[in-house]
């Protein structure tokens, strides 16, 4: 059952999750009715054994001053059967309470490993990116300071040109 039902809650498909689950859980009400029933037997049995349940006590016993004390004694070892009993049913179902607990704390590990996994990658993504970004910002730079000089050059280029054509005016008209 503990297994059925760690492997339920680890399917992804929420629609395929939520049917296993409703099938571990009528599994496990089935079980706990047989487990019942069980129960039930066995204290009939138990009871049974012990003579309750038979309606000729007088002649297994040997009379009625006997049967009083016999029944007393039965009492009490019935009244310790069911105490032993209950203490039982108490543990059985501390074991269970704390093996769903272990699988549960099992299944949140898990979980939580893969969701350090995805952590860890996507830090390692942010870390490419951000390289990245730094590149590009310094190859800006870079195109942005060749503009700077491309735009200088050409303007000390034309205005180096046109001072030659006004020298040449000027030695033309002059001449």
């Amino acid at each position: 059952m503990k297994q059925m039902g760690l492997e339920a809650r680890g399917v992804d498909d929420p629609s395929v999750k939520r049917d296993l689950l409703a099938k571990v859980r009528v599994c496990k009400t089935r079980l706990a009715n047989l487990r019942d029933d069980y129960e039930a037997a066995k204290s009939y049995v138990d009871r049974s054994s012990l003579g309750l349940y038979n309606n000729n006590d007088d002649i297994e016993l040997g009379g009625g001053r006997n049967r009083n004390s016999n029944n007393g004694s039965k009492q009490h070892l019935l009244s310790n059967s069911q105490s032993l009993q209950n203490q039982s049913e108490t543990l059985a179902n501390a074991r269970s309470i704390m093996a769903e607990t272990e699988g549960v704390a099992l299944e949140i590990t898990e979980e939580l490993g893969r969701h350090r996994e995805t952590i860890s990658s996507a830090h390692g993504r942010v870390r490419q990116v951000t390289g990245m970004t730094n590149r590009a910002r310094r190859i800006v730079q870079s195109m942005s300071r060749r503009e700077v000089q491309q735009k200088l050059i050409l303007y000390g280029v034309g205005g180096t040109i046109i001072l030659v054509f006004l020298m040449l005016l000027y030695g033309m008209f002059k001449a």
